[in-house]
């Protein structure tokens, strides 16, 4: 092979379809490095890889991103930890969503160097030699080897090739899961923050795009919950845990309805209920609000028609989150309806009770069962009929 030859299609020699499934492998392999490595792994400690893929993710980060597990796991619990303030690190709702989406990679470098962030949220990640000497030491010298190796298998599309690994994670993680993830798609969970799942076919960003189901339940290394959503991540956490490179430490528990349980209140329906109350609270929005304001379509002008489905999404979303336009429907709707002022009423006294604390078991027991008993006899329909239902939640026994 010639000098020109070598420096126009490197040693592999490939035509362009086999350069762009390459480059597709590769950008799904560093996809899958932080869905499962830094995040169900190390972050959430959900799922336990065998030590050779552990390694084999922390060297494949570090050549095609320079990131530091120490680093993306602190940030990312900070995120958890105080999400949707100030103090979050990327909340599109205080930074804007240009910001977060365009500029994502920023945010990040800017906690990375917040030393108290990586003490206090970045514990039990790996603190070896090779993290110390190599990979921190050298942050950013896999990521110039990278660039080095990809020229000299494609030749000068290897440029192009590397500059799409490196930009793959800031745009997809830091950009699209952290900005559009907590701006725009749709809710299962009522979780106190705006996190959505951006569609129910995880496949581009390895599961990440279910990051409402995600927010819900953190510790689950499963985010796809309900039927019809795909999450590429759990099938290869499949294929890994069927060969032994996978343990798989926690998922969602299931929940189920028990016709034997029907009408009772006791501790196993409080487990069920507090364990899926981000559930449960969506159900509501479901089940109650949206058919109460569907019954007024027919009392009411087109505009609050049109204004309803607004409504119905706000209910879903904190009251600190919601824009002017959305707060005045809010009131709107609560002033000019007693049946809407009800509904809203008895949801927040149920969510007030599952967030309560300090409450004994029998405490907590009596609460549900009084709020049951009093929702039954509101004269409220759709709310009677969630009453009756929530007492025959039960979580399935596996």
């Amino acid at each position: 092979m010639n000098i020109l030859n070598f420096l126009q299609h490197g040693l592999l020699d490939f035509s362009l379809f086999q350069i762009i499934v390459t480059l597709l492998i590769a950008t799904q392999i560093t996809i899958l490095a932080v869905t499962l490595y830094l995040h169900r792994d190390q972050t959430h400690k959900g799922l336990k890889l065998h030590p050779v893929i552990q390694h084999f993710f922390r060297f494949h980060l570090w050549m095609t991103t320079g990131m530091l597990t120490k680093d993306w796991v602190a940030i990312h619990r900070k995120h958890h930890a105080t999400c949707e303030t100030k103090d979050d690190p990327h909340s599109p709702q205080f930074h804007g969503i240009k910001t977060v989406l365009y500029s994502g990679v920023e945010l990040y470098t800017i906690e990375r160097h917040n030393q108290k962030t990586l003490d206090k949220y970045g514990r039990g990640t790996p603190d070896d030699w090779l993290e110390k000497y190599i990979y921190t030491k050298f942050h950013f010298w896999g990521i110039a080897l990278m660039f080095l190796i990809d020229v000299a298998l494609f030749g000068a599309i290897g440029i192009t090739f590397w500059a799409i690994q490196v930009i793959w994670i800031p745009f997809f993680a830091a950009g699209v899961i952290n900005g559009l993830g907590h701006w725009s798609g749709y809710r299962n969970y009522s979780t106190n923050d705006c996190s959505t799942n951006l569609t129910r076919f995880g496949v581009i960003i390895g599961g990440e795009e279910l990051h409402n189901n995600h927010h819900a339940f953190p510790s689950s290394c499963k985010f796809s919950h309900i039927k019809g959503e795909y999450d590429w991540g759990w099938f290869v956490i499949r294929a890994l845990k069927a060969v032994g490179l996978a343990k798989i430490n926690k998922t969602v528990p299931v929940l189920e309805q028990r016709k034997d349980s029907a009408n009772t209140v006791d501790l196993e329906a409080v487990k069920a209920m507090l364990t899926h109350k981000v559930n449960l609270l969506q159900v509501y929005v479901k089940d109650v609000i949206k058919p109460a304001i569907s019954q007024e379509y027919d009392l009411r002008s087109q505009q609050f028609k049109k204004s309803s489905d607004k409504f119905i999404n706000s209910m879903s979303i904190d009251w600190r989150f919601l824009d002017d336009e959305a707060r005045e429907i809010f009131k709107q709707y609560i002033n000019t309806s007693p049946t809407i002022e009800t509904i809203i009423k008895y949801r927040d006294e149920l969510k007030e009770i599952w967030e309560s604390k300090g409450k004994s078991t029998d405490q907590m027991i009596e609460a549900i069962r009084e709020w049951c008993q009093k929702a039954e006899k509101s004269g409220v329909e759709v709310l009677q009929v969630y009453a009756k239902k929530l007492q025959t939640y039960r979580l399935k026994t596996v």
